[in-house]
Protein backbone atom coordinates (compact mmCIF):
# COMPACT_ATOMS: atom_id res chain seq x y z
CA UNK A 1 0.00 0.00 0.00
CA UNK A 2 1.14 3.53 -0.79
CA UNK A 3 1.29 5.86 2.23
CA UNK A 4 0.78 9.58 1.72
CA UNK A 5 0.86 12.46 4.20
CA UNK A 6 -1.51 15.31 3.38
CA UNK A 7 -0.95 18.61 5.20
CA UNK A 8 -4.22 20.38 4.50
CA UNK A 9 -6.51 22.47 6.73
CA UNK A 10 -9.55 22.11 4.43
CA UNK A 11 -10.83 18.94 6.06
CA UNK A 12 -13.74 18.58 3.65
CA UNK A 13 -11.37 18.52 0.67
CA UNK A 14 -9.03 16.19 2.53
CA UNK A 15 -11.87 13.75 3.17
CA UNK A 16 -12.93 13.78 -0.50
CA UNK A 17 -9.38 13.12 -1.69
CA UNK A 18 -8.81 10.45 0.96
CA UNK A 19 -11.93 8.52 -0.03
CA UNK A 20 -11.04 8.76 -3.71
CA UNK A 21 -7.42 7.66 -3.32
CA UNK A 22 -8.35 4.75 -1.05
CA UNK A 23 -9.96 3.10 -4.09
CA UNK A 24 -6.47 2.79 -5.57
CA UNK A 25 -4.79 1.26 -2.52
CA UNK A 26 -3.45 4.60 -1.33
CA UNK A 27 -3.67 5.38 2.38
CA UNK A 28 -3.79 9.08 3.25
CA UNK A 29 -2.91 10.49 6.67
CA UNK A 30 -4.21 14.06 7.05
CA UNK A 31 -2.82 16.75 9.33
CA UNK A 32 -4.56 20.14 9.43
CA UNK A 33 -1.81 21.59 11.64
CA UNK A 34 1.52 22.05 9.79
CA UNK A 35 3.61 21.55 12.94
CA UNK A 36 1.91 18.22 13.63
CA UNK A 37 2.40 17.38 9.96
CA UNK A 38 6.16 17.95 10.18
CA UNK A 39 6.34 15.90 13.37
CA UNK A 40 4.35 13.07 11.80
CA UNK A 41 6.64 13.05 8.77
CA UNK A 42 9.68 12.75 11.05
CA UNK A 43 8.28 9.80 13.00
CA UNK A 44 6.51 7.74 10.31
CA UNK A 45 7.43 6.56 6.82
CA UNK A 46 5.57 8.05 3.85
CA UNK A 47 6.00 7.70 0.10
CA UNK A 48 4.83 11.20 -0.85
CA UNK A 49 3.53 14.46 0.65
CA UNK A 50 0.61 16.60 -0.52
CA UNK A 51 1.02 20.09 0.87
CA UNK A 52 -1.32 23.09 0.99
CA UNK A 53 0.29 26.54 1.12
CA UNK A 54 -2.29 28.49 3.13
CA UNK A 55 -1.94 26.95 6.57
CA UNK A 56 -2.44 28.15 10.16
CA UNK A 57 0.66 29.29 12.04
CA UNK A 58 3.23 28.90 9.27
CA UNK A 59 3.24 29.45 5.53
CA UNK A 60 3.24 26.31 3.41
CA UNK A 61 6.36 27.44 1.57
CA UNK A 62 8.28 27.32 4.85
CA UNK A 63 6.83 23.88 5.54
CA UNK A 64 8.02 22.78 2.09
CA UNK A 65 11.52 24.03 2.87
CA UNK A 66 11.57 22.18 6.22
CA UNK A 67 10.40 18.93 4.61
CA UNK A 68 13.06 19.09 1.93
CA UNK A 69 15.82 19.69 4.49
CA UNK A 70 15.13 16.31 6.07
CA UNK A 71 13.41 14.14 3.46
CA UNK A 72 13.78 13.25 -0.19
CA UNK A 73 10.18 12.14 -0.78
CA UNK A 74 8.15 13.81 -3.57
CA UNK A 75 6.22 16.95 -2.55
CA UNK A 76 3.09 17.91 -4.48
CA UNK A 77 1.82 21.41 -3.71
CA UNK A 78 -2.00 21.55 -3.68
CA UNK A 79 -2.97 25.21 -3.42
CA UNK A 80 -5.54 27.83 -4.36
CA UNK A 81 -2.69 30.36 -4.60
CA UNK A 82 -2.07 30.89 -8.30
CA UNK A 83 0.57 33.60 -8.00
CA UNK A 84 3.62 32.93 -10.19
CA UNK A 85 5.93 33.89 -7.32
CA UNK A 86 4.37 31.19 -5.12
CA UNK A 87 4.95 28.58 -7.81
CA UNK A 88 8.54 29.67 -8.41
CA UNK A 89 9.31 29.74 -4.68
CA UNK A 90 7.70 26.33 -4.18
CA UNK A 91 9.99 24.74 -6.75
CA UNK A 92 13.02 26.59 -5.38
CA UNK A 93 12.21 25.29 -1.90
CA UNK A 94 12.10 21.69 -3.12
CA UNK A 95 8.57 20.97 -4.36
CA UNK A 96 8.29 18.45 -7.19
CA UNK A 97 4.89 19.54 -8.50
CA UNK A 98 2.32 22.33 -8.19
CA UNK A 99 -1.39 21.55 -8.63
CA UNK A 100 -3.66 24.64 -8.54
CA UNK A 101 -7.03 24.25 -6.84
CA UNK A 102 -9.67 23.36 -7.84
CA UNK A 103 -8.63 20.20 -9.66
CA UNK A 104 -10.07 16.79 -10.48
CA UNK A 105 -8.89 14.03 -8.11
CA UNK A 106 -8.06 11.98 -11.21
CA UNK A 107 -5.34 14.47 -12.09
CA UNK A 108 -3.91 14.25 -8.57
CA UNK A 109 -3.88 10.46 -8.83
CA UNK A 110 -2.07 10.62 -12.17
CA UNK A 111 0.58 12.94 -10.75
CA UNK A 112 1.05 10.77 -7.65
CA UNK A 113 1.60 7.70 -9.83
CA UNK A 114 4.02 9.60 -12.07
CA UNK A 115 6.19 10.82 -9.18
CA UNK A 116 6.25 7.45 -7.45
CA UNK A 117 7.14 5.73 -10.72
CA UNK A 118 10.07 8.10 -11.23
CA UNK A 119 11.18 7.63 -7.63
CA UNK A 120 11.07 3.85 -8.00
CA UNK A 121 13.24 4.01 -11.13
CA UNK A 122 15.73 6.31 -9.36
CA UNK A 123 15.94 4.02 -6.34
CA UNK A 124 16.57 0.99 -8.56
CA UNK A 125 19.33 2.86 -10.38
CA UNK A 126 20.85 3.87 -7.04
CA UNK A 127 20.79 0.29 -5.75
CA UNK A 128 22.66 -0.86 -8.85
CA UNK A 129 25.59 1.45 -7.97
CA UNK A 130 27.55 0.27 -4.95
CA UNK A 131 28.11 3.05 -2.41
CA UNK A 132 30.48 2.86 0.56
CA UNK A 133 28.58 5.59 2.42
CA UNK A 134 24.80 5.27 2.70
CA UNK A 135 22.53 7.70 4.56
CA UNK A 136 19.19 6.48 5.95
CA UNK A 137 17.23 9.53 7.14
CA UNK A 138 14.34 7.41 8.40
CA UNK A 139 16.59 5.46 10.79
CA UNK A 140 18.90 8.46 11.23
CA UNK A 141 22.06 6.46 10.57
CA UNK A 142 24.93 6.59 8.11
CA UNK A 143 26.75 3.38 7.28
CA UNK A 144 30.26 2.89 5.93
CA UNK A 145 30.45 -0.36 3.96
CA UNK A 146 27.35 -1.52 5.85
CA UNK A 147 28.65 -0.63 9.33
CA UNK A 148 26.85 2.20 11.21
CA UNK A 149 29.04 5.17 12.10
CA UNK A 150 28.99 6.58 15.63
CA UNK A 151 28.28 10.23 14.83
CA UNK A 152 27.25 13.23 16.86
CA UNK A 153 24.18 15.15 15.67
CA UNK A 154 26.34 17.82 14.02
CA UNK A 155 28.54 15.20 12.34
CA UNK A 156 25.47 13.37 11.04
CA UNK A 157 23.91 16.55 9.67
CA UNK A 158 27.06 17.61 7.83
CA UNK A 159 27.94 14.17 6.45
CA UNK A 160 24.36 13.45 5.34
CA UNK A 161 24.23 16.81 3.57
CA UNK A 162 27.50 16.09 1.75
CA UNK A 163 26.25 12.64 0.75
CA UNK A 164 23.02 14.04 -0.67
CA UNK A 165 24.98 16.67 -2.61
CA UNK A 166 27.54 14.08 -3.71
CA UNK A 167 30.07 15.48 -6.14
CA UNK A 168 28.92 19.06 -5.61
CA UNK A 169 31.16 21.70 -4.08
CA UNK A 170 29.58 22.86 -0.79
CA UNK A 171 30.67 26.00 0.99
CA UNK A 172 31.10 26.11 4.76
CA UNK A 173 28.40 28.80 4.86
CA UNK A 174 25.97 26.47 3.07
CA UNK A 175 26.63 23.78 5.67
CA UNK A 176 26.03 26.24 8.50
CA UNK A 177 22.77 27.43 6.93
CA UNK A 178 21.36 24.00 6.03
CA UNK A 179 22.39 21.90 9.04
CA UNK A 180 19.95 22.56 11.89
CA UNK A 181 22.33 21.39 14.60
CA UNK A 182 24.95 23.96 13.57
CA UNK A 183 24.56 27.37 15.20
CA UNK A 184 24.22 30.13 12.61
CA UNK A 185 26.91 32.05 14.49
CA UNK A 186 29.40 29.23 13.96
CA UNK A 187 32.66 30.04 12.20
CA UNK A 188 34.20 28.36 9.19
CA UNK A 189 36.86 27.01 11.54
CA UNK A 190 34.23 25.14 13.57
CA UNK A 191 33.03 23.44 10.37
CA UNK A 192 36.62 22.42 9.61
CA UNK A 193 36.91 20.90 13.08
CA UNK A 194 33.73 18.84 12.60
CA UNK A 195 34.91 17.74 9.14
CA UNK A 196 38.16 16.63 10.77
CA UNK A 197 36.24 14.50 13.28
CA UNK A 198 34.15 12.96 10.49
CA UNK A 199 37.27 12.13 8.49
CA UNK A 200 38.76 10.42 11.54
CA UNK A 201 35.64 8.26 11.92
CA UNK A 202 35.83 7.40 8.22
CA UNK A 203 39.46 6.37 8.72
CA UNK A 204 40.60 8.93 6.17
CA UNK A 205 44.06 10.34 5.64
CA UNK A 206 43.40 14.13 5.45
CA UNK A 207 46.38 14.50 3.08
CA UNK A 208 44.95 11.89 0.70
CA UNK A 209 41.20 11.63 1.44
CA UNK A 210 39.04 9.03 -0.22
CA UNK A 211 35.64 10.61 0.43
CA UNK A 212 35.69 14.21 1.69
CA UNK A 213 37.82 16.54 -0.43
CA UNK A 214 38.65 20.15 0.41
CA UNK A 215 37.94 22.69 -2.36
CA UNK A 216 40.26 25.65 -2.01
CA UNK A 217 38.36 28.92 -1.57
CA UNK A 218 34.99 27.13 -1.46
CA UNK A 219 34.59 24.36 1.09
CA UNK A 220 34.19 20.60 0.61
CA UNK A 221 32.77 17.94 -1.64
CA UNK A 222 32.13 14.24 -1.15
CA UNK A 223 32.97 11.62 -3.76
CA UNK A 224 32.61 7.86 -3.71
Amino acid sequence: MINILMIEDDLELAEILTEYLEQFDIKVTTCDDPYIGLSTLNTSKFDLTILDLTLPGIDGLEVCKEIRKRHSIPIIISSARHDLSDKVNAFEFGADDYLPKPYNPQELLARIKSHLRRRSITEEETKSIKKDLVCDDFKHIITLEGVPLNLTVAEYDILSYLIKKEGGAISREELIYNCDSINEDSTNKSIDVIIGRIRAKLGENPKDPKYIHAIRGVGYKLEQ
